[in-house]
């Protein structure tokens, strides 16, 4: 991403997904019972650490790497994001994929494309997340129901402050930090997309090792 990722704009932006999960969360804790409660903290959790994260190294190049579930990053995201925005907000998964990479930017990074999907959905438009192999690369899928991308837009939406409408709220940095974190990770984000009929962003990774 061009600029300073460290900038405040990025951390500001970055840093209201987690904090909205976290409001989202406690709201729904008071209702909850027995493993759901447990489901809630651990949803919690790893928003906490999130925000950890994103005030201690702001920097999206900045990488810890481990071994990941895609399947638990996916459903986490997936799930936190329903919480969180009342949306439909489903995920299917590949069982068995892994990749190595740092789970809280790769986290950050989806959060965006959900949240992005969600923005752009028609009203009871459903967002699916998924993933699958891809000879060797995991392909992470954010599909939704919106009104699509014309295609002379695929390209610069990606660029920092870029928004492609005035419509909704928003600074135009979040897919430029995906690009980012896809990159860092010698990964790539792509897009398809056409008029009238939603878009799927996919976030194409390295495949771990070993990982099926």
């Amino acid at each position: 991403m061009s600029g300073d990722p460290r900038s405040l704009d990025v951390v500001a932006h970055e840093i209201r997904s987690p904090i909205a999960a976290l409001v989202a969360i406690a709201d729904a804790y008071a209702g909850a019972a027995g493993a759901r409660r447990q489901r809630l903290l651990e949803l919690a959790e790893a928003a906490l650490v999130s925000i950890e994260r994103l005030l201690v190294e702001a920097p999206t190049v900045s990488l810890r790497s481990e071994r990941i579930d895609v399947g638990r990053l996916t459903r986490d995201a997936a799930e936190t994001a329903a919480l969180t925005s009342g949306h439909s907000v489903v995920s299917h998964t590949e069982a068995g994929l892994s990749v190595m990479g740092d789970p809280q930017r790769l986290r950050q990074a989806l959060d965006n494309l959900i949240a992005n999907g969600i923005g752009h959905s028609r009203e009871g438009g459903e967002v699916t997340v998924s993933a699958d192999d891809h000879g060797g690369s995991i392909a992470i899928q954010v599909a939704d129901e919106g009104e699509g991308i014309a295609a002379a837009d695929l390209e610069r939406m990606f660029e920092p402050g870029v928004r492609l409408t005035a419509d909704r709220p928003g600074s135009g940095l979040g897919l430029a930090v995906v690009r980012a974190i896809a990159r860092a990770h010698g990964g790539e984000v792509e897009v398809e997309s056409t008029p009238g009929q939603g878009s799927t962003f996919r976030l194409v990774l390295p495949g771990a090792s070993g990982a099926r």
